[in-house]
């Protein structure tokens, strides 16, 4: 087992192995002693498969349990079943001392997160990713939210768990385009400042090391986010590709998946950017290659005038500026604060190359 430690204003574990989701009564029970209840928050898919593990492993530790499930996807992530967790924790009578578990991908953690952030003014939650994606960025660094009608995570919290549990069994199950759905986000930490992390992506996928990466990932985050909590600097740097990749999810109604969204953001503005001479070939030449090999998009059907319409509601704009991730060397990135109008420049430069 890999064990990253997370040091914000409240420090927590971020468990990397095999098996972990058997030991998470053990690990809840010794973390939080005086927790009676705990709320298992999944989804359909991921209850038929690791629901009965969770919960034997709970009630091993005498909590008393209740589950929520919510429907597979993002259209789940809304205010409807944000108020519906919140009043079912009512019901039950959930108080201060007990728990939140979070068991899927990111859409469940950030409606776990959400609600334990705010239900009675923040009770304690777990976070436990079954999914790649979930496991290196959402799970980490204590952004929850849901969705609204005009955009996407626009109503949400900075609010950590109190632990991580990644139990990479849980890969083994995943569709293959799942998988490579979080394979986006571990190029985007290598395009956004690891070298080595994009050489080991580029070796055949039977040498790579998931375990290693989900660690190195993590680790990424968590010296930025421990410089900035609270995303106004440098966490922004986290948003590579996302600008359009958020556009381009809404743009489908959600029917285009996160990470295949984020990889077209980062095609186009890594093309944008070698068109601009704001970074080398080499750049696009490499993240070129890696999203072909884990069947990844880079481009879109949307026009770039949709898709900077849709970016204009983007939580990252700032009166008439916007601050947008740009690469400028294979494994360094910067933040580019720009007027909104210069952002649609980028994307149709991108858009049409």
């Amino acid at each position: 087992m890999i064990k990253v430690q997370v040091d914000l204003r409240r420090s927590y574990d971020v468990m990397i192995g095999q098996g972990l989701l058997e030991a998470l009564g053990e690990k809840v029970r010794t973390l939080l002693p005086d927790a009676e209840k705990a709320v298992l928050v999944t989804d359909d898919n991921v209850a038929a498969l690791y629901q009965d593990i969770a919960l034997q492993s709970l009630h091993h530790e005498r909590f008393e349990t209740k589950t929520f499930s919510i429907a597979p996807g993002e259209m789940s992530k809304n205010s409807d079943q944000y108020i519906s967790l919140l009043n079912a924790l009512a019901k039950e009578k959930v108080t201060r001392t007990d728990v939140i578990i979070a068991l899927g991908g990111g859409v469940v953690g950030d409606l776990a997160g959400f609600a334990a952030a705010t239900y009675l003014r923040g009770i304690a939650y777990i976070q436990v990713p079954t999914t790649l994606l979930a496991m290196v960025d959402s799970s980490v660094g204590g952004k929850t939210a849901i969705d609204l009608p005009s955009g996407k995570n626009l109503a949400g919290a900075f609010y950590q768990p109190h632990l991580v549990l990644c139990d990479i069994a849980a890969l083994h199950t995943l569709p293959e385009h799942v998988l490579n759905e979080g394979y986006a986000e571990i190029i985007k930490y290598g395009m956004l400042s690891s070298r080595d992390i994009l050489e080991q992506l580029l070796q055949p996928s039977s040498k790579v090391d998931i375990a290693s990466l989900i660690a190195d990932c993590v680790t990424i985050k968590r010296d930025i986010v421990r410089e900035d909590e609270l995303d106004t600097g440098k966490r922004q740097l986290l948003n590579l590709g996302h600008t359009i990749g958020h556009a381009i999810e809404r743009l489908s109604g959600y029917g285009i998946s996160h990470g295949f969204a984020i990889s077209i953001g980062m095609a186009i503005m890594t093309r944008a950017a070698v068109i601009k001479a704001a970074c080398p070939p080499e750049c696009l030449e490499v993240l070129s290659r890696l999203l072909a090999h884990y069947k990844l998009p880079d481009r879109t059907e949307f026009s770039a005038e949709a898709l900077f319409s849709a970016a204009l509601n983007d939580k990252k704009r700032a009166g008439s500026m916007i601050t947008d991730v740009i690469p400028v060397a294979l494994g360094e990135t910067r933040l580019k604060k720009m007027p909104i109008e210069s952002l649609q420049g980028w994307i149709e430069t991108g858009w049409l190359s």
